[in-house]
């Protein structure tokens, strides 16, 4: 026991191992930081998948829970409706859809698989742009089909369900994010400034 602790201990993620080794050098000789602690970091990355028919399909509602645990490796909460929405006959309290928030090791580990395996395997994909970024350092996005990560298996689910995703940093402003999740290897395609900055290899 006390040596599967110590394995434990010593994980890293990759990501997280190149942000405190590299990255932090580069933010810093981009943005003239005077001390590390000014580097933006990543503090969280939420998922969320909505449901058009949870309230009247049970099975549609267990599905996109267990999809989203096997796509996030955390148990997602299930959303419920904040007020009565009458064009879509939905009544306050109403299963809506589900949602994970991640962060520390698993945060990275999603991001990883995101980066290298789901998001290559969208079709038609040429990169996210620039402007979907909140004006706060934190990027939002959609992802249309949850089939591009690997752990859902096409056979088995109900239905097609995309999901929003958002990526929380302690950035000032858009372009320290941009210059951050740039370097991790996020498939940005804008650029906010004319500077080339490439990603740590």
């Amino acid at each position: 026991m006390k040596n599967n602790k110590n394995i434990s201990k010593e994980f890293m993620p990759s990501l997280k191992s190149l942000y405190d080794e590299k990255i932090t050098k580069e933010m810093i000789k981009v943005f003239n930081y005077s001390n590390v602690m000014e580097v933006p970091f990543l503090k969280s990355i939420s998922l969320n998948m909505g449901l058009g028919d949870a309230k009247n399909n049970s099975k549609t509602l267990e599905s996109a829970v267990s999809e989203l645990s096997l796509i996030s490796g955390q148990k997602p909460i299930v959303t419920k409706a904040k007020k009565d929405i009458s064009n879509f006959k939905i009544r306050k309290g109403w299963p809506v859809g589900c949602k994970v928030t991640l962060r520390s090791n698993k945060m990275y580990e999603f991001l990883e698989r995101l980066i290298s395996i789901a998001l290559p395997r969208t079709r038609d994909f040429r990169g996210l742009p620039f402007k979907a970024f909140d004006g706060m350092g934190n990027y939002n996005f959609g992802i249309k089909e949850q089939i591009i990560f690997t752990e859902i298996n096409y056979d088995k689910i109900q239905s097609i369900n995309g999901m929003n995703v958002t990526i929380v940093t302690s950035s000032k402003n858009d372009e320290e994010a941009y210059h951050l999740l740039k370097l991790f290897g996020f498939p940005l395609k804008e650029k906010p400034n004319k500077k080339d900055i490439k990603e740590v290899a």
